[in-house]
């Protein structure tokens, strides 16, 4: 919960003042606007007294990622807890716990689509937006590390090859891993084809003829 108290000659301009403070959208659902003094204007300009009021976000967005985490973890009947980290303006949500397999999907397509969604609610209306990672169990490392692993050994064997590698599909943030590693490589090329969900990466020599 966040609370912003501001004064201001109008209740208006103090409610505005808070809610800017906050970095929230006056519509967000999650606000809340307690008027403390209405203030008053005294007598022939003398005695004003300005407004007070309070602006109180109920649940700040980070909580809403976490209960809505928690939320899913009891409707499929599993139990874990979520470790939050944030670097600048990237926010990574892990969940930890056993059997979690259903929360990552095949090669990862049901984490990527969780991700989407709570990064929809976390950004939904707020002016200081972020970036939200969410793994399970460490697994999107694990997995990055093993793309990476393939990059380069399918470089190395369509260099010496001299043949194009075709890689088995992946989701696009996977190929995103596979084109960055190789983007600097000075043998091979790569570019995807097909269409989702069957797209996929091709590494081709750059000196086949």
């Amino acid at each position: 919960m966040k609370v912003q108290e501001e004064y201001a000659r109008t209740v208006e301009d103090a409610k505005k003042a808070a809610i800017e403070k906050l970095g929230v959208d006056e519509n967000d659902p999650s606000l809340e606007i307690e008027v403390i003094d209405e203030g008053s204007k005294g007598i022939f300009g003398w005695g004003n007294k300005f407004a007070r009021v309070r602006a109180i976000l109920r649940n700040d967005a980070e909580d809403v990622i976490d209960e809505t985490l928690h939320r899913i973890l009891a409707y499929f009947d599993l139990t874990g807890h979520v470790e939050k980290e944030q670097d600048g303006d990237i926010l990574r949500f892990n969940v930890i716990g056993g059997d979690m397999g259903l929360l990552i999907g095949k090669r990862g397509q049901t984490l990527d689509a969780l991700q989407f969604l709570l990064s929809l609610i976390y950004n939904k209306k707020r002016k200081d937006k972020a970036k939200i990672i969410l793994d399970v169990e460490g697994y999107k490392q694990r997995r990055e590390r093993t793309l990476r692993d393939l990059a380069i050994k399918s470089a190395e064997k369509a260099k010496y090859e001299r043949k194009n590698i075709s890689l088995e599909p992946m989701t696009p943030n996977e190929r995103r891993i596979i084109h960055m590693a190789l983007q600097n490589n000075p043998d091979v090329a790569t570019f995807s084809q097909g269409e989702e969900p069957s797209r996929y990466i091709i590494i081709t020599p750059k000196d086949k003829e």
